[in-house]
């Protein structure tokens, strides 16, 4: 009896998750049979593949073997795939893109919208998540982020900058003291990040302004806009979410001014991938132009 690529590769999502629930997510099956599956590809091998624990899944020496070497296999499928002549100039079938929320809510809907009019065969999944994505694991084909990652086998690519200013709703600043200074702040609640889910030490804004209190928080920059807009308070926020949320009005903002880039990020093994490449290209040249569209009208 031999195993069958399906199985390995649901024993690859296994492997990289350590745990049946986990890898469950990835693949998309419950985790009771994810578990029928990887005993009958040990049965199928003759050979014991995991150390089961109520800690997860851990792999015995035969498993890790088999993981080096259907990793390499699957390298070799991707690259088969990306050899493939291009059949026509649109894109097809699904591509999965990973992003920070604000990026996800406020620039992706009308770039992916755009592309989608153009390929009506591509299917474009957007996950906005607080946090990195593990491109190694395959939780998404491409992933966008606010700093260059420096390990790893990945490709990276600087998208754009764009800029934040600190905001407040125009009810807030008329019932509350004036702010003609950074000092000012001190009197007036803040919105901002849960500080210990601050995922990427570019979302620290707070810091940089000697802020360390904040009263209204979340990990997600959604919830944190409509908290400004709501009167909740004062937040850093991105110009080009300015543009989409009514009633917002920047303060400070020849003395407040942040700086920040989006990057592109691919997993090496996808260098030869023609079609994420020319997706790659088609959605980074997208998002500039809606960064400076958004932030021209801020």
């Amino acid at each position: 009896m031999q195993a069958n690529w399906d199985d390995l590769r649901l024993f690859l999502a296994v492997a990289r998750e350590s745990s049946l629930s986990a890898a469950g997510k990835v693949v998309r099956l419950d985790p009771a049979t994810l578990g029928r599956r990887m005993q009958r590809l040990e049965t199928a091998l003759q050979a014991s593949l995991f150390v089961k624990s109520p800690q997860g899944y851990a792999l015995t020496e035969a498993g890790a073997s088999l993981l080096a070497r259907t990793e390499v296999a699957e390298r070799a499928m991707r690259g088969a795939v990306a050899d493939l002549p291009q059949q026509t100039d649109r894109l097809s079938g699904q591509i999965r893109v990973g992003a920070p929320d604000g990026c996800a809510n406020f620039l992706l809907p009308r770039v992916c919208a755009a592309m989608a009019e153009e390929n009506p065969d591509l299917d474009i999944q957007i996950v906005a998540l607080p946090r990195v994505f593990n491109l190694s694991r395959r939780e998404a084909d491409m992933a966008i982020a606010v700093s260059a990652p420096t390990a790893g086998r990945l490709m990276v690519q600087k998208i754009t900058d764009y800029h934040l200013h600190l905001a407040a709703s125009v009810e807030y600043l008329d019932a509350h003291p004036p702010i003609r200074s950074v000092a000012d702040l001190a009197a007036h609640r803040i919105v901002g990040y849960i500080p210990d889910m601050i995922f990427d030490r570019e979302l620290d804004y707070l810091a940089e302004l000697g802020i360390t209190r904040v009263p209204l928080a979340s990990n997600s920059v959604s919830v944190q806009i409509n908290m400004i807009r709501q009167g909740g308070g004062i937040g850093v926020a991105h110009d080009f979410s300015l543009a989409a949320v009514f009633g917002l009005r920047c303060i400070l903002p020849q003395t407040v001014h942040l700086k920040r880039a989006f990057y592109l990020i691919r997993h090496e093994d996808d260098r030869r991938n023609l079609r994420l490449s020319r997706f790659a290209e088609a959605l980074s040249t997208g998002l500039r132009g809606e960064v400076a569209r958004l932030e021209a009208l801020a």
